[in-house]
């Protein structure tokens, strides 16, 4: 009878896995995407019907199947980097250093004026790592409160700021599901951009919500950080890589690559619910200048700031008006 119980859980796990799978990945329009995950879900089906009546002959039959399904995804669902992208993440960042000169290529600085009209423009920039001089976390809202998008932007003392996010790239026509992120839908990116470019397209065009907070870290860390993400975009360029919703997405990455310079930060369910970050951080006592994470959120919440701004060439000082510890 455990036996059965066991089996009959495992049939279940694999019709569900599978028919996910399928829908997400199998090369077929979508009409017949959604045929072929009906078939596997009404073989599940008739498995777990042959078990309750006694017959293993159909759970061994669908077992033999989830093999095949389990080798084709190990071995034909590979992530590349050859696909016709969405304009946005159509080019990687890539970087090299020499001494205290970081160069980059294909950082993204595009003039949105709506989501379908822009002038795509990417740039090679040089930076001097030695001018580093601040760490911004950036977090922008789109809906629910525990959900945001994570950004790092590096300062340096010569007026340039350089955001650093990890993307979903997209291909053209894709449009995102959070349960499409664990089927291996979509490739990673780490993309290097311009604030005028990545910051005010979220508030100004996309209308998202836009929060900043001054990050402190020890010296030399955020160097480090900086080269982190340099690493891993030139990584991904090597060798793609997906997205996946629990374990490579914007604040996952973010983690792994600070706990490489601050080892042992303790993990918590606000690494997962990126809205909450700020929380997280104000216990690490990452951030200063304010009583309190809420008191803090309120005076780096800079939407109607950066909407205010008309000139692009204001906009990095505007947002930061009134954050604490800037």
């Amino acid at each position: 009878m455990i036996a059965q119980i066991a089996i009959g859980l495992a049939v279940l796990a694999g019709a569900g896995w599978g028919a996910l799978a399928l829908w997400f990945q199998a090369p077929l329009g979508p009409r017949a995407r959604g045929v072929v995950a009906a078939l596997w879900l009404a073989l599940g089906a008739a498995a777990l019907a042959g078990l309750a009546w006694g017959a293993w002959r159909p759970a061994a039959f669908f077992g033999a199947l989830l093999l095949g399904l389990l080798a084709w995804w190990k071995l034909g669902v590979r992530p590349s980097n050859e696909r016709q992208w969405m304009p946005e993440v159509a080019r990687q960042t890539q970087g090299a250093v020499d001494g205290d000169i970081l160069t980059l290529r294909n950082v993204r600085n595009f003039e949105w004026r709506s989501r379908t009209d822009f002038d795509p423009r990417w740039e090679t920039r040089v930076y001097d790592l030695s001018r580093l001089a601040s760490v911004d976390l950036l977090l922008s809202y789109w809906g629910r409160p525990a959900v945001a998008h994570a950004m790092v932007s590096f300062g340096f003392d010569d007026g340039q700021y350089l955001v650093f996010s990890v993307e979903i790239r997209r291909k053209l026509n894709d449009t995102f599901s959070e349960i499409g992120g664990f089927f291996r839908r979509y490739e990673l990116a780490v993309l290097a951009s311009s604030e005028e470019d990545s910051l005010r397209v979220r508030t100004n065009v996309r209308g998202e919500d836009g929060y900043l907070y001054r990050v402190h870290m020890p010296e030399g860390a955020a160097r480090k950080l900086l080269l982190s993400y340099v690493d891993t975009a030139n990584q991904l360029v090597r060798q793609p890589r997906f997205y996946n919703t629990l374990t490579a997405n914007c604040t996952t990455i973010v983690y792994r690559l600070a706990d490489q310079i601050v080892p042992g930060l303790p993990m918590d369910y606000r690494l997962l619910l990126s809205g909450y970050l700020p929380e997280y951080l104000y216990r690490l006592g990452a951030l200063e200048g304010a009583d309190s994470p809420q008191a803090y959120r309120q005076a780096g919440h800079y939407t109607d700031r950066a909407r205010a701004t008309a000139d692009a060439a204001d906009f990095s000082r505007n947002i930061r008006r009134g954050v604490p510890g800037v």
